[in-house]
């Protein structure tokens, strides 16, 4: 192994690099006075340029949210590479030999770059011949999935036509060896060691790893002679393991990044279909299942975080066809999801339509909606156990609580645990006691029981678990927005007749900046969800909202309960509909700037299309904002 690039080589490559011309493959730049060139920041959602390049320091530093560095870190920020990697790639691109210490150069990167230059060379072919008359089967395909030739070409699809050496012909008089091709994966060698095309008469995709390069190829099977699988790709090879790459992760990686948002589906036509439909953020393995690799690498472009044991900022969304090989699927990535921080969602389209099939029989709408309605990944496994068992007798039920109690248990969130133990109790027809016991009872045959000092005496009652530190309402921070939020619920505590039904519903969908304030509106909604009727009709309205609360919570909802409205009773009324509408005209203001945010960068790109769909969301909500203020 070689060990640290040399620091002159470091920086030489620095200093021949322009780092308007990195930053201007991601940022459209423009003059900002001298030895300046400025754009959209890409790190977060702005309408004014405050991204500031200058090139003759190499450096870029936004105004607007305080990013800075050169190159390389701007690099491992936008394409998740490592320091090391960011440095060989710049290298790679002047042609410049680096060293490392200990001596000699890295060893097989320039077999590396050879390889990625082959797999190029191989993609500039098959698109070229899917343009041929021998292609047509391609095409008809590719119609028939609802893809366009405008498709194939945003994707790279192309076509190997069916001969044994016409691609390996036309590789080697681009100066190509027969081991490199071989080495790449593009030539296969036979039992009687005859070389030939690995991929002959099928459709192609090109697979790119995050940066971009082609590392291998998936194909699939149009010839009624094909004798080999539906789908074929590159075996594994220096530059391809199919356990580490993501179809379509080089297309979405932005958008995941800043939306903080992935959607997992199932094959190369159903990521084409999303993107299509506008949902960039898919992408699909590469004929194999979803493993630890895919997860380490989507966590590093999400940048998912485990933050004190509990759910992430981030989304992943899972697409899975309803049959059984699904339903597999859905087992195998509900196994891996304690590996993110991030929540985990499941779409299932209806009448077992994939993403690709929904779109072409029911528009790019439906795709949308697919993902919109999404289910969290416990629900669905929780209600895929319940739907084995006859819950219409007691056994069924009972044998539907044990099956079902371990998912519950596995749920590392107390807050979240509290809540599907409710929900199950309602879906079982269950006192909310008793699948607690269960839950608890499944949690604690699954891991080690706590060590004691020493055993209890004989008859004595066993130790009770420590208390979970409680929250308070002076350990809030004192910033505006949080005592905003702080006002907000102690009014819909307080005095919810005030409030009032309409607006106590729309308040428990806003984004809440503080995690314990969150926490206490996430148990309101949850309460609020069983009261009939208004709140205010209901003697133990608190009450209720401290029982939906985790433990650690309940003195804080019992102090927001109490502590001091700042205002005559005579206005008590005006007073409450104002911090609360105040609340949600905030919200709707958050997502109107985003919305205005991707609306430049559409126009930037010039996508028409999304751009109007942006625009309408946009006076959508500028619309419910009117309507809040005046009522």
């Amino acid at each position: 192994m070689p060990g640290l690039i040399r620091r002159n080589d470091i920086d030489e490559v620095r200093s021949r690099i322009n780092i308007a011309d990195i930053v201007g493959d991601f940022v459209t730049l423009k003059g900002g006075g001298i030895d300046s060139m400025k754009g959209l920041c890409p790190f977060h959602e702005e309408r004014s340029p405050s991204f500031h390049v200058r090139p003759s320091v190499g450096r870029y530093h936004c105004f607007g949210c305080g990013e800075d560095g050169d190159v390389f870190s701007f690099l491992q920020k936008m394409d998740h590479v490592t320091f090391t990697e960011a440095v060989e790639r710049m290298a790679a691109r002047l042609g410049y030999e680096l060293h490392y210490e200990g001596g000699g150069a890295a060893p097989d990167h320039g077999n590396r770059a050879r390889l990625i230059a082959a797999n190029a060379a191989a993609e500039e072919f098959f698109r070229e011949q899917l343009r041929t008359p021998a292609a047509q089967v391609g095409r008809d395909f590719l119609g028939s999935r609802g893809f366009d030739a405008a498709a194939a070409e945003r994707f790279g699809v192309g076509f190997a036509p069916k001969s044994f050496s016409a691609l390996g012909d036309h590789l080697k008089g681009r100066g190509f060896t027969q081991d490199e091709l071989t080495a790449s994966g593009l030539l296969s060698t036979g039992e009687r060691g005859n070389v030939y095309d690995r991929f002959r008469g099928r459709l192609v995709w090109p697979i790119r790893d995050v940066t971009g390069a082609t590392v291998g190829f998936g194909a699939r099977k149009l010839l009624d002679d094909d004798q080999g699988p539906k789908y074929l790709n590159t075996p594994e090879t220096p530059i391809y393991h199919k356990s580490q790459v993501l179809y379509g992760l080089d297309l979405a990686r932005r958008d995941i990044a800043k939306g903080k948002q992935v959607v997992v589906v199932e094959g190369y036509t159903d990521v084409m279909a999303c993107h299509l439909a506008g949902v960039t953020t898919a992408i699909a393995t590469c004929g194999t299942a979803f493993g630890v690799d895919h997860i380490k690498v989507l966590r590093r472009v999400l940048g998912d975080v485990d933050n004190s044991n509990t759910q992430g900022t981030g989304q992943v969304i899972f697409t899975f066809d309803p049959d059984e090989a699904g339903q597999k699927a859905a087992s195998r990535a509900f196994a891996e999801e304690q590996r993110f921080a991030a929540q985990t969602f499941v779409a299932v389209a209806p009448d077992g339509l994939d993403p690709c099939d929904l779109r072409l029989h029911r528009g790019d709408d439906a795709v949308q909606s697919l993902i919109a309605t999404r289910k969290p990944m416990f629900e669905f496994m929780i209600r895929r156990q319940l739907a084995g068992h006859d819950l219409e007798t007691v056994e069924g039920r009972v044998a539907a609580l044990r099956a079902a109690a371990p998912v519950v248990a596995g749920i590392r969130d107390s807050a979240m645990s509290v809540g599907y133990v409710r929900s199950l109790a309602g879906w079982l027809g269950l006192d909310p006691r008793e699948v607690s016991r269960a839950v608890s009872s499944s949690r604690g045959t699954s891991s080690r029981a706590p060590e004691r000092s020493a055993p209890p005496r004989a008859g004595a009652e066993e130790p009770a678990e420590p208390a979970a530190p409680e929250f308070r309402l002076m350990d809030l921070p004192t910033d505006p927005l949080t005592r905003g939020e702080r006002d907000a619920l102690m009014a819909i505590l307080q005095h919810p007749e005030h409030v009032g039904r309409e607006l106590l519903e729309r308040v428990t969908q806003v984004k809440v900046g503080n995690a314990a304030l969150g926490v206490v509106r996430d148990a309101v909604a949850a309460a609020l969800a069983e009261v009939q009727g208004d709140p205010d009709s209901e003697d133990r309205w608190v009450a209720s909202v401290a029982e939906q609360a985790p433990a650690g919570f309940t003195s804080l909802v019992s102090q927001l309960a109490i502590a001091p409205i700042p205002q005559r009773p005579d206005q008590i009324g005006a007073y409450c509909r104002d911090v609360v509408t105040s609340l949600i005209d905030r919200d709707l203001l958050r997502l109107k700037a985003e919305v205005l945010g991707a609306m430049q960068r559409a126009q930037s790109d010039g996508d028409q299309e999304r751009w109007s769909i942006l625009a309408r969301e946009s006076a959508a909500l500028e619309t419910e904002r009117r309507r809040l203020r005046e009522s």
